[in-house]
């Protein structure tokens, strides 16, 4: 007898399709993001809210740090709160930059530092699982790694894309992916920075011109957008453009063929756009610096790049490639070459815990000048205290009358400036410490405690002291010097 299959109604289906549907609960925990000298990305979830760290294993994720101890710390979350004590750890724990005593409760902490360890706390680690991964030169954490989907989705569908996001954030590597994973790979890729166009220039070097067209055109000139034929051209800024050159541009686009400078006849062309800005276009449209129907004709498909802080498991992650390269390009000595310089666990937590308004591209810069630090301090670890104050900060505006003050080592007329070797060790100090903006922040944030306001600008508290000395007592806030 063959058995009776079971009725499925409308409601069970339903019923399924929105369990499905149904969102997930999100998995509170910790992202291993940094460990002895070396990038992770490895999830460690709390169980039934709380999780231990020590040397050893911690869940399957082996934490082989021997500055660890076999019980270091313990992190919980409960009814929506953060929870972090250090269980009388021999080398200690740090929180956000700051040495924890006990158990810390609330607030909404983000770094968390054992021995050489570094973890990124988060709401949900589900999304981490993934890992990290490479695309060409492109370090892919999971948040960049589903903008990267957009991007192929967009290249393999379409002949168009508009990149948004901020300066540094890596909107050409975006590009350049669209022209790598999309059908026009074999053609060229041609990058064009609009807003380094000169006044006037524009329509001649994005679309051509004829011998002729103008003084001192002596032969046929191709033009960016000829360059790009089979390929991908790529505007960078493209709202930077005259609104005449706009109307040229939306014709090419619509019309596929061009008319060069000094032509009678148009030109067949055939190539994928890729815009990119970090303006609103709508804005710009508002403000009639954006021709409208070029706007409906670029604006979409659209992808954003996201800032630097918002994928901060990428950052050890570029921080180890950037030393690489310093190590390849080093000198070689009497030995040969050398191996790169490692980064040490206070560069990480020190990097995690700033904005980076810069970006990628600051935080590579930077890093490389920590590493020449570094070298200059014969130190084959590149640590917090390499790195400048300032590197990574918010900019501050400059204080009224700064712009008077003689720069460091400036003489009056006819009399004698002094030695090198004092106006080297005054531009030392000089750069040694951060705005005066970020110290008062910073100490404000440390509720005045000198120690720990030093340790997270990365500079001596004996520096610190000596910057409060010089201040009076109504233009800092108050200060106290202990470790707390």
């Amino acid at each position: 007898m063959v058995p009776t299959a079971p009725t499925t109604t409308l409601d069970d289906s339903l019923g399924a399709a929105s369990e499905r549907l149904r969102p997930r609960k999100p998995t509170p925990g910790l992202v291993l993001v940094f460990s002895v000298d070396s990038p992770r990305c490895d999830v460690l979830p709390l169980k039934d809210g709380e999780l231990e760290l020590g040397r050893g294993e911690v869940g399957d994720v082996p934490l082989d740090d021997l500055k660890m101890s076999r019980r270091h710390a313990r992190v919980r979350f409960r009814q929506g709160q953060w929870e972090v004590e250090d269980l009388d750890s021999r080398n200690g724990t740090s929180l956000d930059g700051a040495p924890l005593s006990g158990a810390r409760v609330g607030g909404e902490p983000r770094i968390l530092r054992t021995g050489s360890s570094v973890f990124v706390i988060q709401a949900d680690v589900e999304p981490f699982r993934a890992g990290i991964s490479r695309a060409g030169g492109t370090i892919l954490g999971p948040t960049l790694a589903r903008t990267w989907d957009a991007i192929d989705r967009a290249a393999r569908s379409g002949t168009a894309l508009h990149i948004t996001g901020e300066s540094g954030t890596g909107k050409e590597h975006a590009a350049r992916a669209f022209h790598a994973l999309g059908p026009r790979r074999a053609g060229p890729f041609v990058a064009v920075n609009c807003a380094a166009i000169p006044d006037g220039l524009a329509e001649r070097l994005l679309f051509g011109a004829r011998k002729g067209a103008y003084s001192g055109s002596a032969a046929d000139a191709e033009g960016y957008v000829q360059a790009a034929q089979g390929g991908v051209l790529f505007l960078d800024e493209v709202a930077e453009l005259d609104l005449g050159v706009q109307a040229k541009l939306l014709r090419a686009l619509e019309a596929r063929e061009v008319l060069p400078l000094g032509a009678s006849r148009p030109i067949p062309i055939d190539f994928a756009l890729v815009s990119a800005t970090h303006k609103d276009l709508r804005a710009q449209v508002a403000a009639g610096k954006l021709r409208e129907d070029l706007y409906f004709r670029v604006a979409q498909p659209a992808v954003r790049i996201p800032r630097l802080h918002e994928r901060p498991e990428e950052i050890p992650w570029i921080v180890d490639a950037t030393l690489r390269d310093v190590g390849a390009i080093a000198p070689r000595g009497a030995e040969g070459a050398s191996p790169p310089p490692a980064a040490h666990a206070s560069l990480i937590e020190a990097c995690l815990l700033r904005a980076w308004p810069g970006n990628v591209r600051e935080l590579m810069a930077e890093i490389r000048a920590a590493a020449q630090e570094a070298q200059l301090a014969k130190s084959a670890v590149v640590q917090a205290r390499h790195l400048s104050p300032s590197a990574g900060q918010a900019f501050a505006a400059a204080r009224p009358g700064a712009a008077e003050q003689p720069a460091p080592g400036a003489t009056e007329r006819g009399s004698r400036p002094p030695p090198a070797s004092a106006r080297r060790g005054e531009a030392r100090r000089a750069a040694s410490l951060p705005p005066d903006e970020v110290i008062e922040e910073a100490l404000r944030r440390e509720e005045g405690n000198v120690a720990r306001t030093a340790r997270a600008l990365g500079v001596h508290r004996t520096q610190l002291r000596r910057w409060l000395g010089r201040r009076t007592a109504s233009d800092a806030p108050a200060a106290v010097d202990d470790e707390g």
